[in-house]
């Protein structure tokens, strides 16, 4: 069990003794006066070359926004990532909507949601933040709003998912199966799945900057099959995605429904203010859905990822089978399996 007591005591000696020693790694100032260094994270194994993106901008003395967005428009544009924008499996229509959202140091936050057409929802959803004196632009407002600001227009249903959609319309039975999104076995393509059955998914970034400061992104084709018009947790601000530069980051992936009914991330943010380190903020988080719906939770997925102010990273999940991508410094290709309510 969690011991809020125990924690804040040993991260007080853990402060006193911190070195203040700065060494550099190319142009990062690896070792900021409180020794944090910069990091990345983000939602399954497809966060890897995404992560990669990110450190590019943070190896460069970045900041962290910029980071994100870099991020998360890899497996935005990636055919092969079927729950994420371009080649996502599109709703009951046959229409790829997309959702997504970023967050800065400062509280400043963008948001679109059921948006089609446009290959970058995270770049939209980054001008709706500082281009507008709103958080969420949707559906056809958001593409009018991405066409005036020189997003192109383009067709997101690739052949292959429309053929996934196709073979679906044959039974027109919704029944997910969790964690498609973890290829660690297979590279080169999504697993196959019995029974035209699809599952959904999000890529959830965090980074830390040289400066220490955090920004997240989020972003998604939501659930595969999905009624048009429904809207999960990634795009909404305290749901999918949540940033508190005094205290740390948080995101999540899976069900967005329960995801919202908690409002996962910003829960997770607020148990670290209370000093829970980031895995335990987030079994807390998971832990509240199922003690809510236990039933519900024996058939769902539901997992968050977060990071805090030192750098501190960590995840859990009701179900096994979450994975986290990492890179820092050391390296830029880690790939963790989060711990999980039920293992087997």
């Amino acid at each position: 069990m969690f011991d809020r007591r125990k924690f804040l005591k040993a991260s007080a000696l853990s402060a006193a003794f911190a070195g203040v020693g700065q060494t550099k790694a190319g142009n990062i100032v690896a070792g900021m006066a409180n020794g944090i260094e910069p990091v990345v994270i983000s939602t399954w194994d497809f966060g890897i070359p995404a992560n990669q993106a990110a450190w590019k901008v943070l190896a460069a003395g970045g900041r962290a926004l910029d980071a994100v967005e870099q991020g998360v428009r890899v497996p935005e544009a990636d055919p092969k990532v079927q729950t994420v924008g371009y080649g996502g499996f599109p709703d009951r229509d046959g229409r790829v909507t997309l959702d997504s959202c970023i967050m800065d140091e400062f509280g400043n936050c963008g948001s679109v949601a059921g948006m089609e057409h446009i290959m970058h929802p995270i770049s939209v959803a980054r001008m709706v933040m500082e281009k507008t004196p709103h958080v969420m632009l949707v559906g056809d407002g958001a593409l009018q709003f991405a066409l005036e600001n020189g997003f192109e227009k383009v067709n997101l249903l690739t052949p292959e998912s429309e053929k996934a959609w196709k073979e679906w319309l044959k039974t027109a039975k919704y029944s997910p199966v969790m964690n498609i999104e973890n290829r660690s076995y297979d590279k080169l393509a999504p697993k196959k799945l019995p029974g035209n059955q699809y599952n959904h998914d999000t890529i959830g970034m965090l980074a830390l900057d040289a400066k220490g400061n955090l920004s997240g992104a989020c972003t998604t084709s939501g659930m595969a099959f999905k009624l048009h018009g429904r809207v999960g947790d990634s795009p909404i601000i305290g749901a999918g995605l949540y940033v508190d530069n005094e205290v740390g980051g948080a995101t999540s992936t899976g069900v967005g429904e329960e995801v919202i009914r908690n409002v996962g991330s910003f829960l997770v943010v607020e148990l670290m203010r209370q000093g829970y380190p980031p895995e335990a903020a987030c079994k807390e988080a998971v832990m509240r859905i199922i003690r809510k719906k236990p039933e519900t939770a024996k058939q769902i997925q539901v997992g968050f990822l977060a990071l805090n102010k030192k750098g501190e990273y960590g995840a859990y999940a009701i179900q096994k089978g979450f994975s986290y991508a990492v890179c820092n410094k050391q390296r830029n290709d880690l790939l963790v399996d989060g711990k999980s309510y039920y293992n087997s």
